[in-house]
């Protein structure tokens, strides 16, 4: 159930950000295989326990967030208010979730 959580909330965290990327005028990224070919963070495969589960989002999620204050970063140089909001909140959610799951893992 957690993970179908966390899948969905990603979904629309993508599509806020495309829809932020129209907003400011350019075209996201939107075919799958584009984003395979760019993706930092590759699928996990072959994970069945609970550990190795929690291991891999967790590695992912720290992934998510280095590649979010870059880009918070670059939108505050750009004086960008709009994507510093957006980047600010997933990364204050993802590193509640980065604790929870560390703690998880002991």
């Amino acid at each position: 159930m957690k993970f179908e959580e966390l899948y969905n909330d990603l979904q629309i965290k993508i599509d806020e950000i495309a829809e932020r990327i129209l907003t400011l005028g350019e075209n996201p990224v939107h075919a799958f295989s584009d984003y395979l070919g760019i993706a930092e963070i590759k699928e996990a495969k072959d994970v069945s326990d609970a550990n190795g589960t929690v291991s891999s989002i967790l590695s992912s999620l720290e992934s998510m967030i280095k590649l979010q204050r870059e880009i918070l970063s670059l939108s505050d140089e750009a004086e960008d208010e709009g994507t510093n909001a957006l980047m600010s909140d997933y990364i204050r959610e993802q590193e509640k979730l980065v604790w929870m799951y560390s703690a998880f893992l002991g």
